[in-house]
């Protein structure tokens, strides 16, 4: 991302981003509510059109007007916050619909592919379960497997544990721990602080729509530079403690 902005109205939601992320290199977005975390990762995947700037993925400038955004789509995966998992399919059709309608997968290779996901994050026993029968760390999982079945690139999460109970949390993150292992190239927005310091190659603090700072999370979470970022994760921290 090179000078990407982004208004909403008068709202200047993305000002002047510039953000390098290498393959295979895991980078996580912290900042407070309305920071530009989510606008950030939505832009990336062009669910959000920017009005300034460049976005390069894999080579290609995502802000051609001539991009064909369902191929973008095959090499971004984006999780949200909310499962958003079809309720009147099974984890097995939710998981193989993407890859037979957009991918080019036959029913079988698709749902080879799917069983082997779930296999990976041991879910295969509910395959033919709907998503109301599992629980919320479980369907967050279905979401993520759901967005590797294209075979993506990068994937993008955005803050993928703020709705899960906390019991629920830890074995998300263990799927996310286990992809970052595996060398996925990965931008998460995420308040899980101790997660991000243990998991990223790099930390961005955003703040008012801009990146504030950013570095290798050892400085960002001992040594922060900014003001700002400070009194942001001592807020954080005396939030924790109060949990």
């Amino acid at each position: 991302m090179q000078g990407v902005s982004k208004w909403f109205g008068p709202l200047n939601v993305l000002d002047k981003i510039d953000l390098d992320v290498p393959e295979h290199n895991v980078v996580c977005l912290i900042g407070a509510s309305g920071s530009g975390k989510s606008t950030l990762l939505r832009c990336i995947n062009r669910l959000e059109r920017i009005e300034e700037g460049e976005i390069v993925v894999d080579g290609q400038d995502i802000t051609d007007p001539k991009l064909d955004v369902n191929v973008l789509r095959r090499k971004v995966g984006i999780v949200f916050q909310a499962y958003n998992l079809f309720p009147h399919m099974t984890v097995l059709q939710n998981v193989t619909l993407a890859p037979r309608k957009a991918g080019g997968f036959t029913r079988n290779g698709a749902e080879g592919q799917a069983r082997a996901l779930l296999r990976r994050i041991g879910l295969e026993a509910k395959a033919d379960e709907y998503p109301d029968r599992l629980s919320g760390g479980q369907q967050q999982r279905v979401a993520i497997v759901r967005a590797l079945a294209m075979g993506p690139k990068v994937m993008l999460l955005d803050e993928i544990t703020s709705a899960l109970d906390p019991q629920l949390v830890s074995e998300v993150l263990a799927l996310v721990r286990e992809l970052a292992e595996s060398g996925m190239t990965m931008i998460l927005a995420t308040h899980e602080m101790g997660f991000a310091r243990e998991v990223a190659d790099r930390v961005c603090f955003l703040d008012a729509g801009r990146i504030l700072e950013e570095g290798p999370p050892a400085q960002i979470f001992t040594e922060p530079r900014e003001q700002r970022t400070r009194e942001f994760l001592a807020r954080v921290l005396e939030a924790e403690k109060l949990a």
